[in-house]
């Protein structure tokens, strides 16, 4: 029964996080609450998520909605910032870790108002003086940190006017980048219950499937309060996990 629950919070977790981001919002606090520890929970999120990440930017880049010329080079910056950020990590904090996801959301939250980028473009994906620093940065919050990564990207493609759907590929791609290494990381340390993984893993490429064919036929103006709903319920979680 607790794989049955676990592939369907993979399901869940997954299609949310291919829309919005914030996937973890499900799928970790549930496994929590159900015994499994923190390491092996987080463990199984990492390994399903490169799984999941990857076969959603296979099915849209086989569709032609990106192209590898505007994506490969995300691999790289959203690398070294994970890791850069998994070095700063070991030496910040646990409450500035906490601060700085609430301040990073909260900024992104507010310009979200302000920032023209609705998706309604569909500007080429380049190497400029914001797409670098811009994706480089949030690496490193994800190696810091980690929740709300693929929403923080998601605005991020929005001001710089690129199509959603082609956005959604694009976070998938840098998702994967930034899992691959902590999923190593994970696995060579003897962390993860294979069964579960295996659990979550299947709902989480189902999750991923269901997601990309939702994003492909969703409306980009409600793109942006969907993102906006995701935010506030990231922040209530971190104030919370915080309290806690």
């Amino acid at each position: 029964m607790e794989y049955v629950l676990i592939f369907f919070i993979g399901i869940c977790a997954t299609t949310l996080g291919t829309l919005a981001g914030g996937g973890g919002l499900i799928s970790l606090p549930v496994m929590l609450i159900i015994g499994i520890p923190v390491h092996s929970a987080i463990g199984a999120n990492k390994v399903s998520n490169t799984i999941s990440s990857f076969t959603s930017f296979l099915h849209l880049y086989k569709r032609k909605q990106i192209s590898l010329k505007d994506s490969l080079w995300i691999i790289p910056i959203s690398l070294f910032g994970g890791v850069s950020g998994g070095f700063i990590a070991s030496i910040l904090t646990e409450e500035k870790m906490y601060m700085m996801a609430i301040i990073l959301l909260l900024f992104a939250f507010f310009t979200s108002f302000i920032g023209k980028g609705n998706f309604t473009s569909n500007e080429p994906f380049k190497m400029n003086k914001i797409s670098v620093p811009g994706l480089f940065c949030i690496g490193i919050y994800d190696g810091i940190f980690g929740p709300g990564q693929g929403t923080l990207m998601l605005y991020l493609f929005g001001y710089l006017q690129v199509s959603y759907i082609r956005a959604v590929g694009l976070v998938r791609l840098a998702t994967f980048s930034s899992c691959i290494g902590a999923a190593t990381t994970y696995i060579s340390t003897g962390k993860i219950i294979w069964p579960l993984t295996f659990a979550l893993l299947l709902g989480s490429v189902t999750g991923a499937q269901i997601g990309v064919r939702v994003a492909e036929k969703l409306k980009p103006q409600f793109v942006k309060p969907i993102l906006r709903l995701v935010t506030i319920a990231l922040i209530i979680q971190i104030v919370i996990e915080k309290a806690l």
